[in-house]
């Protein structure tokens, strides 16, 4: 019983001695995340690197906080929607409609006529249109999604839309592609992926009378800042209001899969292939394009396919918890995702008036601003009109941009270029 007792007390003091950690323990420093190597403006990359280091998991098999990127000159120099509009023009793989109206529901009569006459009725319906050789119907097509007008001036679009849910003219671009199957846009966007990333920087080229950009470039400072944070247990989506096949191409260059790649996303037909329609979100069903991932319907998109928010509260600013903690943009269409973040509101500056307006008054002092990484644009020369038409109204109009208290932002200069 004796010999018992001391082994239980031995036994006590070896387990006392291993629960209590030693002082190097004690004094170990926490394992780091892994650390941003590409140069930002200013103390950009430090304050990213703070958010890294506080917010991640920094394992890259724990999965931890939503950062959420735009695409199309976020985290890509030039659209790449565009790009791949432009090779399918290129290599006439454009399919004549029955009607030219049937491709929009906001489509004008004036706009119908353009095409028409413009593109001819020689083509069978479905077949494809000699773009390549018809320079007149490549004008119309480039003036109408660009400028939304004809060659002649007229409005191609008309009608009501909701202005913070889409734009005629970017759903237009997944219509023009009806009667191809999503894996036909797939191919045609390798191949312009090929040929812009192969063009020097600044490159162009002329499509009918138009002058186009001709290359696109990965920015190496967001390819960089997306690796760090997939590697320190970032679940990164891209969030586009581009053509989703399209964008799923270019995405997989950074590490984003199609499952964490949102964007236009088209209904397919029985046989498999892109219909005019387009799918909802927020309780909006299928239709012509009224609600794409576009300025408050990039938020609707996050609140639906990442946290799984159902009908109309997908449209609602969600709690802390249901929100990206790092979001990036540059353009008016990011603004409210960009300013839903918790953490970090990373904006690269295109001088776009309601982006900007938030950026610069940095309300909560979370926001970032960073210059193009290829060809900056100059110092805007005039203020920022956010007092008075910065903001985009629903119907169209503009007006002041407000903050979450109601006080209206004061005009602002650009200060970051």
């Amino acid at each position: 019983m004796r010999h018992l007792y001391a082994w239980t007390l031995v036994a006590a003091a070896v387990l006392a001695a291993a629960a209590t950690p030693s002082p190097a323990a004690a004094t170990a420093p926490p394992t780091k995340c892994p650390r941003l190597k590409e140069n930002w403006y200013g103390d950009n990359r430090e304050r990213l690197q703070r958010l890294i280091d506080e917010r991640g998991t920094c394992s890259e098999s724990a999965r931890g906080p939503v950062a959420v990127f735009d695409w199309d000159n976020t985290v890509t120099k030039n659209d790449v929607t565009d790009a791949t509009l432009y090779w399918a023009l290129g290599h006439d793989k454009i399919l004549r409609p029955a009607r030219w109206k049937h491709t929009s529901r906001w489509l004008t009569d004036e706009a119908d006529r353009a095409l028409t006459e413009a593109c001819g009725t020689g083509t069978p319906v479905g077949s494809p249109l000699p773009t390549s050789t018809e320079p007149r119907c490549t004008d119309e097509i480039l003036e109408i999604y660009g400028d939304g007008r004809t060659m002649s001036g007229a409005a191609a679009f008309a009608g009501r839309w909701n202005h913070r849910r889409t734009v005629p003219q970017y759903a237009w671009i997944p219509q023009l592609f009806a009667g191809h199957t999503l894996a036909d846009v797939s191919a045609y966007a390798r191949s312009a992926r090929a040929r812009d990333l192969a063009a020097p920087v600044g490159a162009t080229r002329v499509l009918g009378t138009h002058t186009v950009p001709a290359y696109v470039r990965y920015y190496a400072q967001q390819r960089d800042l997306i690796r760090t944070l997939h590697q320190a247990g970032f679940d990164v989506y891209i969030v586009s209001a581009g053509f989703e096949p399209v964008t799923e191409v270019w995405s997989r260059g950074v590490g984003v899969d199609p499952a964490h790649t949102v964007a236009i996303r088209s209904v397919l037909d029985r046989r498999g292939r892109i219909t005019t329609l387009t799918r909802g979100c927020g309780g909006v069903p299928a239709s012509r394009g009224e609600v794409i991932p576009y300025i408050d319907g990039k938020r609707c998109w996050i609140n639906q396919e990442i946290y799984g928010v159902r009908g109309a509260a997908a449209w609602h600013r969600q709690r802390a918890e249901h929100r990206p903690v790092l979001a990036a943009g540059d353009a008016d269409t990011d603004v409210t995702f960009v300013g839903d973040a918790t953490g970090v509101h990373l904006v690269i500056n295109r001088n776009k008036d309601e982006l900007m307006c938030r950026a610069y008054d940095d309300a909560d002092g979370r926001w970032l601003i960073n210059p193009m990484f290829i060809e900056p644009l100059p110092r805007r020369p005039d203020l920022y009109p956010c007092s008075t038409t910065a903001y985009n109204r629903p119907d169209g109009g503009r007006g002041p941009v407000l903050r979450r208290d109601g006080s209206v932002v004061p005009d602002q200069q650009d200060t970051v270029f």
